[in-house]
């Protein structure tokens, strides 16, 4: 306190001097318009310029739950897609009761990785849903850029995914420009690079051509996106493996789909007593 007004009483005679040209300029904008129009154009200038900055860091600060929004609603439109499509491709058959979308094959769930592996020869990955939110073993695990994985194990609140960067992963696959498919697989080594086996003789592709699962299964939709053709062998044999480079980077992965197939069990029991 003592300090402060030391500070007042040696800089008096200053102060009172910004004092008076305060009053002074304010008389002067006061009483001339052109002075006013001057001071108030260049105040919102500067108050423009400060709420700009203020409102750009407002929306950093929001990123996390826009994205989230935008997470649902995108999940929310797979899942008025998947109904729609099964509208135009099956207009009869009893769906499985116990579906609360009726009519529709697939179901979309949204969820987050928390944990991933993708420089081991077998890798597998976390994420934040389980059996509370419907998540059972061999569900298809997406996200925008494509395929990522299939549910393995689940607890009550989350799942173990085996990474398509799994030797023992194996996913129908085919070219998108033709009915030829083949299996994807990984051989272990480059974590961006899967490979497309077994594809027949007859196949026609180049590179560049874009590979997406090919829906033979129940586990992946159809169409759904995987990478695109990185390498053509020089020789064409009966059974021909090409490398195939991933949209996704599998290093770098955060949201994601969770597929549930309505139809599978009903697949399943049917291929079984077949057997």
């Amino acid at each position: 306190m003592q300090q402060l007004i030391y500070f007042f009483q040696k800089y008096k005679y200053f102060l009172y001097f910004l004092c008076l040209e305060f009053i002074a300029v304010a008389l002067i904008i006061n009483n001339h318009s052109f002075h006013k129009s001057k001071f108030v154009g260049s105040a919102n200038a500067v108050t423009g310029g400060l709420l700009t900055k203020v409102n750009s860091v407002k929306e950093y600060a929001n990123l996390k739950t826009e994205n989230q929004q935008l997470l649902d609603e995108n999940t929310r439109l797979k899942n008025k897609l998947a109904a729609l499509q099964f509208t135009r491709d099956s207009l009869s058959g009893q769906q499985l009761k116990d579906s609360i979308l009726y009519g529709q094959k697939f179901q979309y769930i949204s969820g987050k990785i928390i944990d991933n592996s993708f420089a081991r020869p077998y890798n597998f990955l976390t994420i934040n849903r389980g059996k509370n939110h419907q998540i059972s073993a061999e569900m298809a695990v997406v996200n925008a850029r494509g395929i990522i994985g299939v549910t393995e194990q689940t607890s009550d609140s989350y799942a173990r995914v085996r990474s398509i960067l799994n030797k023992n992963s194996k996913i129908n696959a085919r070219f998108k420009n033709s009915t030829h498919y083949g299996t994807l697989e990984w051989n272990g080594e480059d974590y961006q690079t899967v490979q497309l086996t077994d594809i027949p003789r007859q196949a026609v592709f180049q590179i560049g051509d874009t590979i997406i699962t090919d829906g033979k299964s129940e586990i992946f939709p159809e169409g759904i996106l995987i990478g695109t053709v990185q390498s053509v062998p020089e020789k064409i044999s009966a059974l021909n493996t090409i490398n195939v480079r991933l949209f996704n980077d599998m290093s770098s992965l955060g949201q994601v789909n969770i597929i549930r197939n309505f139809d599978k069990q009903e697949i399943q029991t049917l291929e079984n007593q077949n057997e």
